[in-house]
């Protein structure tokens, strides 16, 4: 079995602390995930950005598991939007 996806590792890793993520547009910001997993290769989690109460934060893996991608739900919104990829993870100071 392929490894696991790093960026993906290291969230479920520092989870349920708070997490900086940095996306591919180079903006990052801290999440708190309420829960991780990981089935098989591919990689889940929910949570929420510290700074924007009300709007739901969610993690998953591409089918190939290159990457992970995060999308938003606001209050008022029926569906998810693509937010962008998140390229590095890392703790966050509380």
């Amino acid at each position: 079995m392929a490894d696991l996806n790093p960026v993906a590792k290291r969230i479920h890793n520092v989870s349920p602390k708070p997490v900086r993520l940095t996306l591919d547009g180079g903006d990052s910001a801290v999440y708190r995930m309420h829960s991780t997993q990981f089935f098989q290769r591919e990689f889940q989690a929910e949570g929420e950005r510290l700074d924007e109460a009300g709007v739901e934060y969610r993690l998953v893996t591409t089918e190939d598991a290159e990457s992970v991608l995060l999308g938003r739900k606001g209050p008022d919104e029926e569906g998810w939007t693509m937010v962008g990829e998140v390229t590095a993870a890392e703790r966050a100071e509380e």
